[in-house]
């Protein structure tokens, strides 16, 4: 039996065979949207804002448990960037201009002025309210040092890798917080892993500081990277489960695994998030099929290939459910 199953087991979580789940972000609904912009310019209170911030939380819960996800996400919806979201949060950063990340969409992006210290739990509280709505997992959310130090100017220490180290510290505080609150999943996201391979190394030492004998079963998503220059290497990173993406490269990644079997468990993002179509589940069960030929059963969950936060509710809600149609179709074929 592999370590992770022993994991999993340990941590009284029993899932089903290719279990269901999304990277993470959903898309806001209008009124969340014209709340915020409300707040700006001092139209409604904080309280009004937060409210409506959870009503939409409890709304993505009560579709991902309609739909049968089997390991549920908050959707954040208190969150604009995922990584200005927590350079606002942490001691140390000041708020820098906006820079482009990709087509039209931009981000602010954080500068680090002194020394970041931890000072309270970022997410704690919103990972408490939306399990308390659900008896399913929930999973913590959370950025890695690796990619927040990519995605930030840094004006305080003395190079790169002095500054991922600093953020490992303040990450695993919030990992820890989020583990005493009954959190068992949790997903570190370092997307900025794959951008230069001669850095691997530093993303490998920031995310054993992050983990390191921690008990929680723990995902991180990497994703549209060139993982030909670090595979197999990057399955040192010290996590149980590797969320990728595989839809957008039409599972090209299985060349990958081809050469050097991939040794954990693997979340195979099906649905690209990035376009309008949605996939047949003829498309989705041959993906899913070709995967197989390359990762074992046990090893496989299955979830779109990035956040949902791109597309339109309606368009996030088909993508979901057809994920978790394409799933269940999967694992109906398996237990006859």
């Amino acid at each position: 039996m592999r370590p992770s199953v022993d994991k999993l087991k340990a941590l009284g979580l029993n899932l089903p065979i290719f279990p269901t789940t999304s990277v993470g972000s959903f898309p806001k609904p209008d009124y969340i949207k014209k709340a915020r912009a409300k707040r700006e310019k001092g139209e409604i209170s904080a309280k009004d804002l937060l409210q409506l911030e959870e009503r939409a939380t409890r709304e993505w819960i009560e579709f991902q448990e309609k739909i049968g996800v089997d390991v549920l996400v908050d959707g954040e919806m208190y969150r604009g960037d995922m990584v200005a979201y927590f350079a606002e949060e942490l001691k140390g950063f000041s708020g820098g201009s906006f820079v482009r990340s990709y087509g039209n969409r931009y981000y602010r992006k954080p500068v680090i002025t002194g020394q970041v210290v931890w000072e309270k739990p970022m997410t704690v509280e919103w990972w408490k309210k939306a399990q308390a709505m659900t008896k399913k997992p929930m999973k913590g959310m959370l950025t890695g040092p690796y990619t927040i130090m990519d995605w930030c100017f840094n004006e305080y220490y003395k190079d790169r890798e002095a500054t991922c180290m600093a953020l490992a510290q303040v990450i695993r505080k919030e990992v820890e917080a989020l583990i005493d609150a009954g959190a068992k999943i949790i997903q570190v996201d370092e997307p900025a892993c794959s951008v230069r391979p001669s850095e691997l190394p530093l993303v490998i030492k920031s995310m054993n500081v992050v983990t390191q004998g921690l008990p929680a079963y723990f995902v991180t998503h990497i994703c549209y990277g060139d993982f030909g220059k670090i595979y197999p290497e990057m399955t040192e990173i010290p996590v149980e489960n590797f969320d990728l993406e595989m839809s957008n490269s039409e599972n090209n990644l299985l060349d990958c695994f081809r050469s050097r079997s991939f040794p954990k468990d693997l979340t195979a993002g099906i649905v690209d998030v990035h376009n309008h179509e949605l996939e047949s589940q003829e498309v989705l069960g041959a993906r899913l099929r070709q995967i197989l030929e390359v990762v074992p059963a046990e090893q496989l969950w299955i979830d779109p290939d990035c956040g949902l936060k791109t597309r339109t509710v309606e368009e996030a809600k088909q993508k979901l459910e057809a994920t978790v149609r394409a799933a269940q179709a999967l694992r109906k074929s398996y237990s006859n």
